[in-house]
């Protein structure tokens, strides 16, 4: 099986993550480069000492369904409607593969005000 070299990437996770960046050829004579983030099945893996998951490419994408909504229904739906659509819609992209991800106290508080400031937009 060829490796793709121009859609793979590679990071590093450990003590030396902050080494030297050197290119990995494969059997076919192509690189594969080293990067500092990762994108997985929607999920960015930043590298560093220990691992973890970056949100911000999910934030983005939980603002950008919700302004969609508000676009499109604004303040004629009931706020009732307002809710579902956003439980329906918006959370699964705020929220898919957080259970793969370690999170931590500054995630937590992030997230915690994304939905407060959602909500005050609505009532």
């Amino acid at each position: 099986m060829t490796v793709n070299v121009k859609k793979s990437s590679c990071i590093r996770i450990g003590l030396r993550f902050d080494a030297h960046r050197c290119c990995i050829t494969t059997c076919n004579g192509g690189e594969v480069l080293g990067e500092n983030t990762l994108r997985y099945l929607g999920v960015q893996i930043n590298a560093g000492r220990k691992f973890c998951c970056s949100l911000s490419n999910a934030k983005r994408s939980f603002y950008r369904a919700f302004n969609c909504i508000l676009g499109k229904v604004g303040r004629i739906a009931y706020e009732n409607v307002v809710i579902e659509l956003l439980k329906a819609k918006c959370l699964p992209s705020l929220y898919y593969g957080l259970e793969a991800c370690p999170i931590n106290i500054s995630q937590i508080k992030s997230s915690d005000f994304i939905l407060n400031s959602v909500f005050g937009k609505i009532f």
